[in-house]
């Protein structure tokens, strides 16, 4: 349990003297969902794995705001005295990595961002009031399952929030900027379909704006575009995820 300002984050060290590769969790996840790719890539990498504030094994706090998730990076990688790293990150874990990333070029090796962090203008009012509604239909039954670590310890309005303020995030004029800022080694690796509450061709449209962050910094490219959907993309294309860690920083032989 490494302390971080009003609580304390469970973290994973396998430890090692290869490249640090630090995992950023989709926003309701825990580090367990990395274990496959963590296997493809063998020991010949440091992995270094955390659950974010109220999700698996941490503690709460009265923050879960995205910059909380963004200083906790820091605070993680000086707890286990890491100075350099490459950061990988699934859906809100991507916009994490994105950010910090751009923020911290000294300190990246790069990144690799699966099915998340694509600039796109997708909350409105309506969907914010989508987001609200799905998750107090959830609210009735994941308080059940908070002592497995299954589901966040946080309400429906804290989940709601952290989605909607996700979609602040994501817009054109917030992202790409971020993006175009980036001077180390990204490579995006794209899911397929919709995920769990998008309707239609909603995450095909997010997805068809990564061409052109890629035009403009040369910096960033997609590295695969795999057949899994969102939910699926770390269990059943682990190794296209993994591929992507090498492209930026080849294990030793």
């Amino acid at each position: 349990m490494v302390p971080v300002e009003d609580t304390a984050l469970a973290v994973t060290d396998t430890g090692g003297s290869g490249i640090s590769v630090v995992y950023l969790n989709g926003q309701f996840a825990t580090q367990g969902y990395w274990r496959r790719v963590i296997g493809e890539l063998g020991d010949g990498f440091r992995h270094i794995t955390y659950d974010e504030r109220a999700r698996g094994k941490s503690g709460r706090s009265a923050d879960y705001s995205f910059e909380a998730a963004v200083r906790d990076v820091d605070a993680v990688l000086a707890a286990r005295g890491v100075g350099r790293a490459l950061v990988m990150g699934w859906s809100y874990g991507a916009f994490v990595a994105a950010h910090w990333v751009s923020r911290n070029p000294q300190r990246a090796l790069g990144a690799v961002l699966v099915d998340g962090a694509q600039p796109y203008d997708w909350l409105d009012d309506a969907m914010e009031l989508r987001i609200r509604k799905l998750f107090k239909r959830l609210n009735w039954f994941m308080p059940l399952l908070h002592p497995t670590g299954l589901t966040p310890r946080l309400s429906a309005d804290q989940m709601a929030d952290i989605n909607i303020q996700l979609g602040k995030l994501a817009r054109v004029r917030e992202l790409s900027p971020v993006l175009d800022r980036i001077t180390v080694p990204v490579r995006y690796v794209v899911a397929s379909g919709s995920s769990f509450g998008s309707h239609g061709d909603e995450q095909e449209r997010i997805r068809d704006s990564l061409p052109g962050v890629c035009d403009r910094n040369p910096n960033i490219r997609i590295s695969a575009k795999v057949a899994s959907n969102h939910g699926a993309i770390l269990r059943k294309d682990f190794r296209a995820v993994a591929d992507a860690v090498r492209e930026i920083a080849p294990a030793p032989a």
